[in-house]
């Protein structure tokens, strides 16, 4: 005659085969009239994996002594936080544990259909959440279990455990220890298949309570799933009571082992499979609670940037302490970690950038910078400049990363961020979206108040240098009213030797690019016409925007043949050039046109030259009244200077550089123009862009260019 417990799996066996799962969900969702009082669980379920993950696994004929490390769950439970949230577990859940692991117990030991005991086990909690109804099914069951592990590990060592053991027939059990390790290692499976869908579901909780997260298509389907997973957890415990109440059993009838093993590994296989679906609605809910929180921290980052502060503390932590960390930034001088503190009240400049940064950029940066710190004013030293590294998408941190980063770190006299990874992925978006990073670097400034006072300082920095203090769009408006178009605003701080020859009087003759034939022809020209008409001529070559070899070598036959003055240097005409893009930067960002500001249909003349091939001049000075500029592209300006003869009497009446210019017009073709190369950091970009050569809209097009070579 069968056992009752043979009953219950060969019904169990027939469940998994023929159960309409509409049915079943119908059934499951009958028990449940919850009331709305939910429970905080977790720590509830940190004591039943403890009391698991305690239990040794086996029946050993003599247990030894417990004495292995502790374990993560039981580090925990020491915690003092826990502690205070067990100690105040409601005596209603206390109660309700004590009486459905006694129900579960007395049911599983006479026998009946387990679906029939899952559903009674439901219904005995109807009114509590689904997560709550698990975790206490869970914890009821750990009772249990526990309590025959502890005085199965217990039995040879202490007397009252094995006179307990006694009254509950272990003694047998013991005897047969090697017989059911194949039954007890599914139980053990399953109940960590159990413990793995518990903390899918209480995760769920978490989310929902803290997250709007209803209108989700993936919670909402997992909300779907989760009963039945609840009523399959609950199967599973009355499955593993089953298995530990049938070893108490008098006599010899036991359940075959490969049987009760093949059906705990069903439950298992089922509860695992439950938890991947879980799992991977999951990981959508965190992604989409992950952007949630990303766009709160983005919001509150703009919200910051609108209101008004007494200090630049509030913005400096957001900004770099994203995780809380007091010194997030190195100290340039001493390379040591400090506290932001040491920047409030400051102007703070920004620099951003990628890993990529040149060393010549540097370089600059760092000329300036020192040039800007020696004897300097108290206002002055009000400023302080940090290095914001912001990596380019999809770059992983590793050890050539972290390399290169301490290289440029090493390098920079200002202060950095310690570690690109403090920059939290808000900020990034604020630094793209707001300041309009890209790859190339800014210097976006920020007052004492932690007001943005210039989304990048950078261009009225390379032009002005300290003058530009406190590095203000105001600042930069006001310098450029005091400016004009001429040789000083193009040299100054590159070439002393220039200015000095404006001071004595001199013409100066500025020209580039790359085809030395015409180099020396128009250097050669220029001097004979100099001569001609007695004026004092100086000429500097600045070679092309990017100086590689073809500049390097017209250096050198420059110097060979003595053509003119020059910049051995080739930083020094890349940093000219620097300066010429720093000027359109600066009156882009101004929202300037050729239409209504002359110096830009200059700058963007300069940059028209620079963008073709062939050789190009502008010619200032002879005098410090004189206010005239004449430009024109090589081939143009060496005709003008061959046909000296031709406007020669002009020049004596006119002046020098007024018939120079005037003869430029008469020889200019009106549709003959160049290309143009602007600078790619422009907070935004002009959509419609006049050839300072004719007037007319030029076409747009896209460029990647390597070098000039």
């Amino acid at each position: 005659m069968a056992t009752n417990q043979t009953k219950l799996i060969r019904g169990d066996r027939l469940m998994f085969s023929s159960f309409d799962d509409n049915a079943l969900v119908k059934q499951i969702q009958e028990t449940h009239n919850p009331d709305g009082l939910e429970y905080d669980v977790k720590p509830l379920l940190h004591v039943v994996e403890n009391i698991f993950n305690s239990s040794n696994g086996s029946l050993p004929a003599i247990a030894a002594p417990v004495t292995a490390a502790k374990s993560h769950t039981e580090e925990t439970l020491e915690d003092e936080t826990y502690q205070n949230k067990l100690a105040g577990l409601p005596l209603e859940l206390s109660y309700a544990i004590e009486r459905i692991a006694r129900e579960i117990a007395w049911k599983c030991s006479v026998g009946g259909d387990s679906h029939a005991i899952s559903l009674s086990i439901l219904d005995e909690f109807s009114n509590y959440s689904w997560d709550d109804k698990l975790a206490i099914a869970l914890a009821a069951f750990a009772l249990n279990y526990g309590e025959f592990w502890l005085i199965a590990q217990s039995y040879s060592s202490n007397q009252l455990a094995k006179s307990v053991s006694i009254l509950k027939q272990f003694p047998d059990v013991f005897g047969r220890s090697s017989m059911l390790k194949l039954r007890l290692d599914a139980v053990r499976n399953l109940i960590k298949a159990m413990l793995d869908i518990a903390k899918c579901i209480v995760e769920f909780k978490g989310l929902s309570s803290q997250y709007n997260t209803a209108d989700v298509t993936a919670f909402s389907t997992a909300m779907d799933h989760i009963p039945i997973a609840v009523y399959w957890t609950i199967r599973s415990i009355v499955a593993c009571t089953f298995q530990i109440t049938s070893l108490f059993e008098m006599g010899h009838e036991h359940i075959a082992t490969t049987e009760a093993s093949w059906e705990l590994s069903s439950l298992a296989h089922k509860l695992s499979n439950l938890q991947g679906l879980l799992m991977a609605q999951l990981t959508v809910c965190y992604k989409h609670v992950d952007e949630m929180k990303f766009m709160e921290s983005y919001q509150k980052l703009l919200r910051l940037f609108e209101i008004a502060h007494p200090d630049n503390m509030r913005v400096l932590k957001a900004l770099l302490c994203s995780n809380d960390d007091q010194q997030p930034i190195v100290e340039g001088a001493t390379k040591r970690r400090v506290n932001i503190d040491i920047l409030r009240r400051k102007y703070v400049l920004l620099l951003i950038s990628d890993l990529d940064i040149l060393q010549e950029e540097l370089a600059i940066l760092e000329h300036i910078y020192n040039e800007h710190r020696k004897n300097r004013t108290w206002e002055e030293s009000q400023y302080e400049v940090v290095w914001l590294p912001i990596l380019r998408p999809g770059t992983l941190w590793t050890e050539s990363t972290e390399k290169q980063f301490k290289n440029l770190q090493a390098l920079m006299p200002w202060h950095t961020v310690y570690n690109p990874s403090v920059i939290d992925g808000a900020v990034i978006k604020f630094i793209k979206e707001v300041c309009h990073f890209e790859t190339k670097h800014i210097l976006v400034a920020l007052d004492p108040q932690g007001k943005i006072a210039c989304p990048n300082a950078l261009p009225m920095m390379c032009i002005w240098g300290i003058k530009a203090f406190p590095f203000t769009t105001t600042r930069e408006e006001a310098l450029w009213k005091e400016e004009s178009w001429r040789v000083e605003l193009l040299v100054d701080g590159i070439d002393q030797t220039v200015l000095d020859w404006l001071s004595e009087g001199r013409f100066i003759c500025v020209y580039g690019g790359v085809d030395i034939d015409w180099v020396r022809k128009f250097t050669s020209t220029a001097r004979a016409v100099a001569l001609a008409a007695d004026i004092p001529l100086g000429m500097v070559y600045v070679g092309k925007s990017n100086p590689k070899e073809r500049v390097r070598r017209n250096i050198s036959t420059i110097i060979a043949e003595k053509l003119s003055h020059y910049w051995q240097d080739v930083t020094s005409i890349w940093y000219f050039w620097v300066r010429i893009e720093s000027m359109w930067l600066s009156k882009n960002q101004q929202e300037r046109t050729i239409e209504n500001d002359p110096i830009m249909q200059e700058i963007m003349t300069l940059l028209s030259f620079d963008a073709g091939e062939g050789g190009w001049a502008i010619m200032n000075g002879g005098g410090s009244s004189s206010k005239l500029m004449a430009r024109a592209k090589g081939t143009t300006f060496l005709t003008c200077l061959s046909e000296y003869s031709i406007w020669k009497e002009q020049a004596q009446q006119k002046g020098f550089l007024q018939a120079l210019k005037d003869h430029l017009k008469e020889l200019h073709l009106p549709h003959n123009c160049n290309r143009l190369k602007l600078p790619t950091i422009a907070l935004k970009m002009p959509e419609r862009v006049v050839c300072p050569e004719c007037g007319r809209t030029m076409k747009k097009f896209t460029l990647y260019q390597c070098c000039d070579e």
